[in-house]
């Protein structure tokens, strides 16, 4: 009981912060164990040669329209189930505070991009920049990864690029749902063991922006083949298959499966966010059932990551419906009550589920409950979609 008063006071904390970033409330603590550092080099090489997996979906399904047919796929099913989530998703796209100057400016566009924190992982971080063409605004949000670049006095604290100062983004086109992005200046100046995370932040970043799958890298004119200082492969178009902040330890062996989930960790002002870890799992496991296994066991590492679970958590069943929305039944006693769940556990599931199924809306059970009020007074046990925009982080 003592536990439950405990969690129900950090929740109601919770509640000051804007949606998805959520205010510095680590509900659960964190775990020890292992940096996330580039894996295994003969790993690395399979990961980055893979494609079509889960992993090469897009980060976040736009949130459902009102009006939208139950029945479809993730980001038109489920039209009047969605109600509260849709309100609510769309609440977290258009509140909280900005992170980059121009919010309210009808000239100013908003876009996902991937930055570094101060621990060393990638985060996506929602920032408005001035509106461009879209040729433009993929240029726009490359340049927003330069370290100490033209955006970089805009940026949430606690967050910087991974290109290297002085690198130029010359130019980023599209073409049959590839990225060509041309760099030049000082791009081949970062330091080598940054090597994957350039690729990765990268990667992703474009990738999030809509009708993109894959990337290609030129420097000043001419395309690389790899990368220069430690010679990663980029024979084939780079899509989110190579993971993302991945474990150090690598697979136990060659023969395995990666999946994506999102545990969270706190700004240095105390506020909440969410961060993408991959994992790698036994080939042949349904890969929504296998991310939620690995949510629940929580993170591995000293990086300042949390779990959104707590240790009582465990998985029922993952149920993909004929109408394409996926069913996430879990089990806690702590909230057998019918008390509100906290949020952060609730959007933790909704984007890791998101992520490894083409962006399918969700909607969980709590001990059998079909009601599941978050913290954040939205009914989860209805369908919703995982939001457009995350982590918009105060300056």
């Amino acid at each position: 009981m003592k536990n439950k008063q405990k969690l129900a006071l950090a929740s109601a904390a919770c509640l000051l912060a804007i949606p998805l970033a959520l205010s510095g409330c680590g509900l659960f603590g964190s775990d020890q164990s292992a940096a996330i550092d580039p894996p295994p080099g003969n790993v690395e090489e399979q990961m980055l040669q893979t494609s079509g997996n889960t992993l090469d979906t897009g980060v976040f399904a736009p949130v459902a329209e009102d009006g939208a047919d139950n029945g479809g796929s993730s980001s038109d099913s489920g039209e009047g189930a969605a109600a509260s989530g849709t309100a609510a998703n769309n609440a977290a796209a258009g509140s909280g505070s900005s992170a980059l100057k121009g919010e309210n400016d009808s000239t100013a566009a908003r876009t996902t991009v991937f930055l570094q924190n101060d621990n060393g992982l990638l985060a996506p971080v929602a920032l408005t920049l001035p509106a461009s063409g879209k040729d433009g605004a993929l240029k726009q949000s490359l340049e927003a990864l330069v370290d100490g670049g033209a955006y970089a006095a805009d940026l949430p604290g606690g967050f910087h690029g991974v290109l290297p100062q002085g690198t130029e983004v010359k130019n980023v086109t599209v073409d049959h749902n590839l990225a060509v992005a041309e760099f030049g200046g000082k791009f081949g100046t970062y330091a080598p063991a940054d090597e994957r995370k350039l690729l990765e932040a990268v990667t992703w970043t474009l990738t999030g922006q809509e009708g993109i799958t894959g990337v290609q890298l030129w420097v000043d004119g001419k395309k690389l083949n790899e990368m220069p200082l430690k010679g990663t492969p980029l024979d084939r178009p780079l899509t989110r298959s190579i993971g993302i902040n991945l474990p150090s330890q690598g697979p136990v062996s060659m023969n395995f499966s990666a999946i994506t989930v999102y545990f969270s960790a706190a700004s240095p002002g105390g506020v909440q966010y969410y961060v993408p870890v991959t994992r790698y799992v036994t080939p042949g496991q349904d890969p929504l059932k296998a991310a939620m296994n690995e949510l629940i066991e929580g993170p591995n590492s000293e990086n300042g990551l949390e779990t959104v679970m707590t240790s009582e958590t465990s998985l029922d069943s993952v149920e993909k419906g004929q109408n394409g929305v996926v069913t996430v039944s879990l089990n806690d006693d702590m909230f057998d009550d019918g008390s509100q769940v906290p949020a952060e556990l609730l959007e933790s599931v909704v984007l890791t589920i998101a992520q490894n199924s083409d962006d399918a809306m969700v909607q969980v059970r709590m001990n059998g409950k079909q009601t599941v009020t978050g913290t954040d007074n939205v009914d989860y046990g209805k369908p919703v979609s995982a939001p457009q925009y995350v982590n918009e982080l105060p300056l």
